[in-house]
């Protein structure tokens, strides 16, 4: 530990907070919050000093210095033109920090079947930059306004033509009677740094530590741990059925022509090898779970 050191790291505030908090206590840090009001949560790690910002304002206190490094979606650093350092993505597939897209949504009954058809009207979104760019790109002029929220009511409601909003299943907008007819882009949540403070090189050797726990919390997830006992003359047949990160651990028993396997597979597939090892001669299974899967 050095005690003259500090990194400053800023934690989104809002949808993508207990998501976040979450992935930290799995990667090893103890974060926590004195109240719902407080901003400045608490970390079982000296080096560290967290705040909490919300998403969409990350990435510009990351790119001017205020912060050494934050979590963030892309989406809202290509919104605020951030020009920070990208550390790694954070891709958290059971939790809200999984890949979202931003899509450019119409009224069913609209008649609307291309951005084309929007040429004159009016969008309503929270991503005005990228949403003005993209039509930019595309050689339509659209009046593009902000919108602090309740975007799908708007456009239902006749208040404007289209919106672009952000989008994990789709189910939202269809509920509102609502069509997609184009992807502005997806993003997926980030950890970045600011430029100067990753050429420090204490800092960024704190921040790598970092992300390699937060992806190890993260690979961690989705998989879990398998043991078992087998006969030798069974080996052969068992190693079939099990998908491996490389190899199963293989090793002797005390008890004579047995063998103790150990394997790491996807949570998704061991309820269907369960039973297939046990048909095969496995015994003892035992399935765990993982905290951190370091690649």
């Amino acid at each position: 530990m050095n005690k003259n050191k500090v990194l400053k790291l800023g934690l989104p505030k809002g949808s993508l907070q207990e998501s976040t908090f979450k992935m930290f206590r799995k990667a090893g840090f103890n974060v926590a919050l004195s109240s719902e009001r407080s901003y400045f949560p608490s970390i079982d790690d000296p080096e560290i000093e967290a705040v909490l910002l919300r998403a969409q304002e990350m990435s510009r206190y990351v790119a001017d210095g205020a912060l050494d490094c934050g979590i963030t979606g892309n989406d809202w650093i290509l919104e605020n033109k951030s020009d920070c350092v990208k550390i790694a993505d954070l891709v958290y597939a059971k939790q809200s920090l999984s890949k979202v897209r931003w899509v450019l949504a119409v009224p069913q009954a609209s008649g609307i079947k291309s951005i084309k058809d929007l040429n004159g009207k009016r969008i309503a979104t929270e991503l005005v930059n990228v949403t003005k760019e993209y039509f930019k790109k595309n050689k339509v002029n659209v009046d593009v306004e902000f919108s602090w929220g309740a975007t799908e009511v708007k456009v239902s409601s006749g208040l404007v033509d289209a919106i672009v909003e952000l989008t994990e299943t789709g189910r939202s907008l269809k509920a509102n009677k609502l069509v997609e007819i184009a992807t502005l882009c997806e993003s997926t949540t980030q950890f970045i740094a600011n430029k100067s403070a990753y050429k420090d090189s204490w800092k960024k050797d704190k921040m790598e530590e970092i992300a390699v726990l937060l992806r190890g919390a993260i690979a961690a997830e989705a998989k879990v741990g398998l043991k078992m006992n087998i006969k030798k003359a069974d080996l052969k047949r068992v190693l079939t059925l099990l998908p491996s990160l490389k190899n199963p651990t293989i090793s002797c028993l005390s008890l004579e022509g047995w063998l103790a396997v150990e394997t790491i597979i996807d949570e998704k597939v061991v309820r269907d090898i369960i039973p297939e090892l046990k048909k095969a001669g496995a015994t003892g299974i035992i399935e765990y779970p993982l905290n951190k899967v370091i690649y």
